[in-house]
């Protein structure tokens, strides 16, 4: 069968991506709160066909909070047991910090969700970086080799835990009265420097067996992270180029690890912005952010190298200006922006196009962000992708409407679920406890 691409759908703060979501037409200023807004976009994700949902999470805000709202649920695994109530076939995916949570806690809530949702749920295991995340539980962010030491005892003390109940028992004879057999339910009596835990974990295997780990992050020791753990990676990649180096970076800790390297899903990130047409998709990006022009034209100005007018918004760059441009070596993002510039566009629309967005932009017509999408798996750059809709609203419904039947008419996507669980929908091998592989 012809390789057919994963996609996920990121689900954030009950709006969409893009500042300004909360204000759009149509959209309840009060969905930040309401589950039932979540488990909505969850079944219009679904009824797409996409694999799984993605919820990042930093239990802190830095943000704007006058004009916007935090960018995270109220809470990752509240927010998925609704979903898992109101879903059937599409994958859950949490974020949780393995430097502020406990293992054991982390063990019990994933393998729960698992339960609640026949063999649905996904660990997104990263170790946070933020002091403002640190702050709220009166710590200080510890070093990079600390805070992924940590994370490799993490990992294997959940998946033990995960493990300590065995597959087959849970008894629950009736007739005999028996429960459990107790000889395949044991503690675990593992420590290391940074965590310990002696089990049993008390809640028995899913459909799947247990959670599939997921991973976010781009350095050397995400790579050694993932490369022994996980079966997929979120990604954020700007260029074909550096998605292949990622994908392959990954792929060759996986072989590292003893590991078969296609066991790893590289799936990069994607924003999107559908509609008729190009001057459509500028027109409403403009109505979500237009307002924090002002403010990003300064950091325009650093990624060209030119100056730029801010009470200029709906000019073009003048000639002289796009003569004097350079791409900025710091800004990966930088060389788009600066061919969206030589096209011709306003400035206002050049910043419409989403240039300074953190996942590559697609603002127009369905066949754009199909394009992009074939171009780069075709290219062998990424397994999949998780698109972040700008506005949850209709943005869901558009990318599923408008997105998806060109995928399949192509063959790239599938066009029905091919089986029950997050392990089928992302094809990570059978496991239950600690890989004996790693």
């Amino acid at each position: 069968m012809t390789k057919q691409m994963i996609i996920g759908m990121h689900l954030g703060n009950g709006y969409g991506s893009q500042p300004g979501a909360w204000r759009m037409p149509g959209v309840d200023p009060k969905n930040f709160a309401s589950f039932d807004a979540k488990v909505r976009y969850a079944q219009a994700a679904e009824r797409g066909k996409m694999q799984f949902l993605f919820l990042p999470d930093g239990p802190s805000h830095v943000g704007d909070i006058g004009n916007e709202a935090p960018h995270f649920n109220l809470d990752v695994m509240m927010t998925l047991a609704a979903i898992a109530r109101g879903t059937e076939r599409i994958g859950l995916v949490a974020t949780g910090s393995t430097t502020f949570n406990e293992p054991y806690n982390l063990a019990r809530s994933f393998k729960a969700l698992d339960i609640m949702s026949h063999g649905r749920a996904g660990w997104n295991a990263v170790t946070s970086s933020g002091e403002d995340v640190a702050a709220n539980y009166g710590q200080r962010i510890p070093s990079s080799a600390d805070r992924y030491g940590r994370a490799h005892e993490t990992v294997q003390l959940v998946q033990a835990l995960w493990g300590s109940w065995g597959k087959d028992a849970w008894v629950h004879d009736v007739e005999s009265g028996r429960f459990a057999n107790e000889d395949q339910i044991q503690p675990i009596n593992m420590g290391g420097k940074y965590v310990a835990s002696r089990g049993p974990l008390y809640i028995p295997p899913s459909e799947q067996g247990q959670p599939v780990i997921f991973h976010a992050g781009g350095s050397p020791n995400a790579h050694a992270l993932a490369g022994r753990f996980a079966n997929v990676v979120i990604g954020a990649t700007f260029t074909i180029e550096d998605a292949k180096a990622q994908r392959q970076a990954f792929r060759d800790a996986a072989e590292h690890a003893g590991r078969d390297p296609d066991e790893i899903k590289f799936i990069a990130g994607m924003m999107t912005t559908i509609a008729a047409d190009r001057r459509a998709g500028l027109d409403r990006k403009i109505a979500l952010t237009g307002r924090t022009f002002p403010q990003r034209v300064r950091y325009l100005e650093q990624m060209l190298g030119v100056p730029l007018d801010p009470s200029r918004l709906n000019e073009p760059l003048s000639k002289q200006q796009l003569a004097a441009a350079r791409p900025s070596p710091m800004d990966p993002r930088s060389r788009n922006a600066l061919k969206i510039a030589k096209e011709g566009w306003s400035l206002s629309d050049i910043l419409a196009h989403g240039v300074i967005d953190y996942h590559p932009s697609i603002v127009g017509p369905g066949v754009e962000a199909a394009d992009h999408m074939q171009e780069w798996f075709e290219a062998g750059a990424v397994d999949g992708f998780w698109i972040s809709p700008d506005v949850y609203q209709d943005g869901v419904d558009a990318f599923v409407d408008g997105v998806v039947p060109i995928l399949q008419e192509r063959g790239l996507f599938h066009r029905d679920y091919e089986g029950a669980t997050l392990r089928d929908h992302v094809g990570a091998p059978a496991q239950y406890g600690i890989d004996p592989r790693v």
